[in-house]
């Protein structure tokens, strides 16, 4: 099995998700803007005994996102498995009301929460169907997309379009074999983000990368065969708590 991990070369979720990989036996491609980052984390599953590639582009480039498919095929001669990870709001705009947010930064959030992920799901796909053998999309997307996301709206509506793109890929493609489904995440502590406050939480804490990466690894992997289109929810009891739920 091969996997090309978007967003896998930094730290955080992204490295997590390609060291669960190459701990299920996968040949992992790690893609990051950053040449240092990438080549570090491929270094790193390397090291441990697993094949792994750095690939290095912008994922708001159509030509680099591309390279990232064939980039892994050329490497590991197919690609079964694609994660996207990269997406966000406050690491590159304000947080503001709606009122307040101008065009460009919802271009950009846009930019780096949907329209790289459809078109890096495009490339995948023509890679699976010519390869004839199906595969798997996994796409990290957030609760936001699933409530109310107040001074994140365009985040919240990037996510929302994320769960609906997987929807779609999946009544197009089940045929094919290729599924698609998200993870829905809630706060998720890295070392570039502050744990949070874990009062409002109702298991009591924040979420940590490994959290996140059993259910890509799971929804990745032939033991989810019969899910796609599914939106996987890790958020500790975020979105099930009600107005008067409390925690002793």
């Amino acid at each position: 099995m091969s996997a090309l991990v978007i967003g896998g070369g930094g730290g955080g979720i992204g490295r997590a998700i390609s060291r669960a990989f190459a701990a299920a036996g996968a040949a992992v491609a790690v893609a990051d803007r950053d040449q240092d980052r990438a080549a570090e984390a491929a270094d790193e599953l390397t090291g441990s005994g697993a094949r792994a590639v750095a690939l290095v582009g912008d994922v708001r480039s159509r030509s680099d996102v591309d390279g990232f498919v064939t980039g892994t095929v050329a490497e590991f001669g197919r690609l079964d498995a694609l994660a996207t990870v990269v997406g966000g709001q406050v690491a590159f705009v304000p947080a503001v009301r709606l009122h307040e947010m101008g065009d460009e930064d919802w271009d950009l959030v846009y930019e780096l929460n949907l329209r790289y992920v459809a078109r890096a799901a495009r490339a995948a796909i023509r890679a699976f169907l010519h390869q004839g053998t199906g595969g798997s999309i996994v796409s990290i997307g957030s609760v936001t997309g699933l409530m109310a996301a107040p001074r994140q709206a365009g985040y919240g509506a990037a996510k929302a379009g994320l769960v609906s793109l997987a929807r779609t890929v999946a009544a197009e493609y089940a045929g094919d074999g290729i599924r698609m489904n998200v993870v829905a995440c809630g706060a998720i502590a890295t070392s570039a983000r502050p744990a949070g406050n874990a009062a409002q939480v109702p298991m009591g804490r924040i979420g940590v990368p490994d959290d996140v990466t059993a259910a890509a690894v799971y929804l990745a992997s032939p033991l989810s065969s019969y899910m796609t289109g599914q939106t996987l929810v890790v958020d500790g009891g975020v979105t099930v708590r009600g107005p008067f739920s409390a925690r002793d």
